[in-house]
């Protein structure tokens, strides 16, 4: 059979990003007898150098856009004095016209001719997704789907997953995809278990999802040199000691707890603690959010103890981590977080939130807290950071739970499901012909 596998693989996709080089990596020495081409998606490919691969690779080519109702009009108009005339009415339409959508019909899928032209024409039996995308079903071919949260419905009061057709865009796509999938991919049981509440009456079963547990990030270097650790210290100006929070400045991420836990304890207990941010700040959410902490830790005095690093390439966050005195990750989404799994691979201790989930996938590795209490969360990074029989004990439990649950164990488990896609496709596929 020809496979297509169909990476996310822009840096900016965060943990999306994490898991396609996880899942290419565990398929890239499969002995099987099947074709596998790695097909590229127009905005979610930056060709890490770290994917080395030697598959065929195709790149999807959407039909060119449509000329704009407005450039149309302009050409009919053509130059002269009427043009400013033109011109202001293009202003008052403009924002109309680029307003962005909000009611999709969830009913209908919408048609792509040129996606299923082109996945026909490369004679793919069938797709992987390493993200949720309507690509999938839209593409007329079977095909296995990664869902990794469903926040939208879970916590619909954060803007990053519902505010400007977010909400509808994404029930769109896992709506029918719990419909049409061959597979689902979960993160853990309690992801299984979301999907089959959120979504059993569009005629998902439990037979048809399966779970596929993340790694820690594939470009993670486990052993650290002290000259990498001083160079890390050094470009990024790092504090002598910190704690550590990669996260996009979303905000579901608890950035702004943060800042109040660091001025309470500074208030209440005379405790100076430190932070370092790593983390996108573009598009309109993140950068507000952004702005709301780093004035938040001005007003609050704390302004010295919050060290934001922007983005950080992989090749630079294995030290980070390695240096740091914790991880401090409270956030509200869930419901398992690959941080969590890389500070373990570091022997770096991790506070993180007492919500479903996480707290499953943390177990006694983890100081878990109320995401919702400043008092809790300051409570958690004091210990985290007073305590070293605390640290130490938790450093060791993080190192054992991620031993139970190896990259082969990954690579063993993605490969009987791929095999169990293929067995389901080859007996639907006559079945469909004869419809």
């Amino acid at each position: 059979m020809r496979i297509g596998v169909v990476p996310y693989l822009n840096q900016n996709g965060g943990g999306i990003y994490q898991y396609s080089l996880s899942i290419i990596r565990a398929l890239a020495d499969w002995k099987t007898d099947d074709e596998l081409v790695l097909v590229n998606m127009p905005g979610k490919q930056t060709h890490p150098s770290n994917v080395q691969v030697h598959w065929e690779t195709r790149t999807f080519e959407p039909n060119r856009r449509p000329a704009r109702p407005l450039d149309g009009l302009r050409k009919l108009i053509g130059e002269g004095a009427h043009r400013d005339a033109w011109r202001s009415l293009r202003e008052k339409i403009r924002p109309a016209l680029n307003r962005p959508q909000t009611s999709i019909d969830l009913s209908a899928v919408r048609i792509r001719p040129d996606l299923k032209e082109q996945f026909q024409r490369w004679k793919l039996d069938f797709a992987l997704f390493t993200w949720p995308t309507s690509s999938s079903f839209e593409s007329g071919i079977p095909f296995v789907m990664a869902i990794h949260d469903l926040q939208h419905r879970l916590h619909p009061e954060f803007p990053e997953v519902s505010a400007g057709g977010e909400w509808n865009s994404r029930e769109y796509c896992f709506r029918h995809a719990s419909r049409s999938a061959t597979f689902l991919l979960a993160d853990s049981d309690v992801g299984k278990e979301d999907i089959l509440d959120c979504y059993r009456a569009c005629g998902v079963t439990a037979d048809r999802i399966k779970v596929l547990p993340f790694l820690p990030a594939s470009y993670l270097d486990e052993h650290v040199s002290d000259s990498e650790r001083k160079r890390i210290r050094a470009s990024y100006r790092l504090p002598e000691r910190y704690f550590f929070y990669p996260a996009q400045f979303w905000p579901h991420k608890n950035h702004l707890r943060i800042v109040q836990g660091l001025s309470l304890l500074k208030e209440a207990r005379n405790s100076r603690i430190e932070i370092v941010f790593s983390g996108s700040q573009t598009g309109k959410i993140r950068q507000e959010t952004f702005q709301q902490v780093m004035a938040l830790s001005s007003k609050l005095g704390v302004a010295n103890q919050v060290h934001c690093v922007g983005y950080v390439p992989d090749q630079d966050i294995s030290a980070i981590y390695a240096e740091a005195a914790g991880l401090v990750m409270p956030t509200f989404f869930g419901p398992t977080n690959i941080p969590i799994l890389e500070a373990w691979a570091y022997g770096c201790p991790v506070l993180t939130s007492d919500i479903r989930g996480v707290r499953e996938q943390a177990g006694n590795a983890a100081v878990l807290v109320d995401p919702t209490s400043v008092e809790a969360l300051a409570d958690g990074m004091y210990r985290l950071w007073s305590e070293e029989p605390l640290r130490r004990s938790l450093a060791e439990r993080g190192r054992q739970r991620l031993a139970q649950y190896t990259p082969a164990d990954f690579r063993l488990r993605l490969i009987e499901i791929l095999e169990e896609a293929k067995a389901r496709v080859r007996h639907e596929v006559p079945r469909r012909a004869s419809v």
